[in-house]
């Protein structure tokens, strides 16, 4: 019976997370809103490419990261406008513009499927 019991349960959290849609175009424009790059590196890949005024290379998590807060504490966030977001081939994308202080920045975010997770690969801030 305990077996069974198990099976069941098993193949229950199976079904639940084979249904669950992949997570991660929302997250990130809502950690856009608020300008958290510690948020948004939940979603980083190891390595992201990251265009800003001025500079655009690819980074490391960890430079990314350190990249992304400066970014926003010197541009001072205050949201995002969501223009649009698709998929294609399973891969998620958005386009929207950054509100700051110091200006606004059309935004580009770029994700890809790998290991079943939604990953940033490129971000873009024109």
């Amino acid at each position: 019976m305990q077996k069974l019991f198990a099976l069941t349960t098993i193949s229950f959290l199976f079904l639940l997370t084979a249904f669950t849609p992949i997570r991660g175009i929302d997250e990130v424009v809502n950690a856009l809103r608020k300008g958290d790059a510690t948020e948004i590196s939940k979603y980083i890949d190891d390595n992201v490419e990251i265009s800003l005024p001025g500079k655009s290379d690819t980074y490391s998590k960890a430079q990314a990261v350190m990249i992304l807060k400066d970014f926003f504490s010197n541009n001072g966030v205050t949201g995002f406008e969501l223009k649009h977001k698709g998929e294609n081939n399973g891969n998620q994308y958005c386009i929207g513009t950054l509100l700051t202080q110091s200006g606004n920045y059309r935004t580009t975010v770029y994700m890809k499927t790998i290991n079943g997770r939604q990953l940033v690969r490129e971000l873009r801030f024109q």
